[in-house]
């Protein structure tokens, strides 16, 4: 009866307070049956040269320990959001969950100088006093410094410091040679495309100096072959 006077209230707009007070209560177990607990048991378990995670200890025959709750931190994702939000967060998360969805690796961001870093080696370019080697190096430093911005080869900031102490070293009476060999190789390395070019001319190079009567042709990247007219 008491049951049905508080809800009777309830429907004329009025709660009394020994029912409010039952309702909260009923309203929180409720909650706490729903939502489950984040800190779940995880297992790795490794069986015939395979690994697997599974929330129940290692079958019988397999070897493998319990993680700690510390290292699955960063591996929470909310599966309740969309697709695209959660496959962020796959792409964000650690290398342990990277690998259990199939993601590949994150590569490290491009670095590439600044057109202010361009007008400066273009600067040096212009120099009257560069012999005509190094003049042609810093030129090629700002042809691969633009080919950077526009999304060639994969440079860090360690590969352009590199380029600007060969650039620096130019001026100088020694050492310029070996720092334009530390360049390209770095070149060599962050941009395959640009390692090729590099290496025709380096054989080019050595050609000419086994005939030396004989100029050095620039190499150029091959073409298709024109037809034959008759």
């Amino acid at each position: 009866m008491a049951f049905g006077s508080a809800a009777r209230k309830i429907w004329r707009g009025g709660v009394s307070p020994r029912f409010d007070g039952c309702w909260v209560a009923l309203a929180f177990c409720v909650a706490t049956a729903v939502v489950p607990s984040t800190r779940a048991d995880v297992w790795k378990c490794s069986r015939d040269g395979r690994t697997q995670y599974a929330d129940q200890p290692c079958q019988e025959g397999a070897k493998g320990s319990q993680l700690p709750q510390r290292s699955l931190q960063g591996n929470v994702i909310d599966v309740g959001r969309p697709a695209a939000s959660l496959h962020a967060s796959v792409l964000q998360s650690s290398p342990l969950v990277r690998a259990e969805f199939g993601a590949a690796p994150v590569l490290p961001a491009n670095v590439c100088p600044s057109d202010r870093d361009i007008a400066s080696m273009e600067t040096t370019a212009n120099s009257t006093t560069l012999p005509a080697d190094a003049k042609r190096f810093v030129q090629d430093e700002i042809r691969r410094a633009r080919q950077c911005q526009k999304g060639q080869g994969r440079y860090s900031a360690a590969d352009w410091a590199i380029s600007r102490e060969a650039v620096a070293a130019q001026s100088s009476l020694s050492g310029a040679a070996d720092a334009r060999v530390r360049s390209e190789s770095m070149h060599s390395a962050a941009n395959p495309a640009e390692g090729e070019l590099i290496a025709r001319r380096r054989d080019a190079e050595a050609r000419g100096r086994r005939q030396p009567n004989r100029p050095v042709a620039e190499p150029r990247a091959v073409g298709p072959a024109l037809p034959v007219l008759d």
